[in-house]
């Protein structure tokens, strides 16, 4: 069982599957170890993660697992089995991958207005494990470009918060084309809708923030 307790990453992490010892390798897939590169979350079998995370689920379920999907497309997997045999449970105090299953369970739960889930997701969005930043506003998009008229407004206070993680959260998940996820076509079509969040970042200092906000004028030709 691993620790629950989260604390900063300090080890080099590696850039090819291939060269992911075993030890380590077995440790990420057991969630004894956090990932250190989006490659080695890339590598982690979701089959024995889920099976130690919530011995519940059946084996059965467990065997007929997509893991040939893409990585978010497994992600949303995992929080299906997760949320069918364990519930609406919250697993942010594990390790970094199983908390970005967190952050797609919340997306699923069904029932739940849009200031609910950005309330719930907003300890995920500041996390201090790179990996677990991005799975959580991966997996608010989708609830966000279907209202974004109404998740602008909910967002904007997030754009002068003072962690850079909120605030590039509230730029990030907005962008009109996006990363690994499909666009948003009234952003797309009328992009200073997002002048709200830019505005106020456009004396940003620090370069996580500076970059996300870049990209989202780039991605709206602003």
């Amino acid at each position: 069982m691993p620790s629950n307790h989260i604390t900063p990453l300090k080890r080099k992490g590696y850039r090819k599957i291939a060269d992911i010892p075993p030890t380590l390798l077995a440790a990420l897939n057991t969630g004894e170890a956090e990932s250190a590169t989006l490659i080695e979350g890339l590598a982690i079998d979701f089959r024995v993660l889920l099976t130690t995370v919530a011995p519940s689920i059946p084996a059965e379920d467990i065997a007929l697992f997509p893991h040939q999907l893409g990585i978010t497309k497994r992600m949303a997997a995992a929080a299906a089995l997760l949320l069918q045999h364990a519930g609406a449970q919250s697993f942010d105090t594990w390790r970094d991958t199983v908390r970005g299953f967190s952050a797609y369970l919340l997306a699923a739960i069904p029932d739940l207005s849009l200031q609910e889930r950005l309330e719930k997701i907003r300890p995920l969005a500041d996390d201090p494990h790179f990996g677990v930043r991005e799975w959580a506003w991966l997996a608010l998009r989708p609830h966000i470009a279907a209202d974004i008229h109404q998740a602008i407004t909910l967002l904007t206070p997030w754009v002068y918060d003072k962690s850079p993680y909120i605030r590039r959260f509230a730029v990030e998940s907005t962008r009109p084309k996006g990363v690994w996820c499909k666009h948003i076509k009234a952003l797309r079509e009328n992009p200073h809708l997002g002048l709200p969040l830019l505005q106020p970042l456009q004396g940003e200092t620090v370069k996580y923030v500076k970059d996300s906000v870049k990209n989202w004028k780039r991605d709206g030709g602003i």
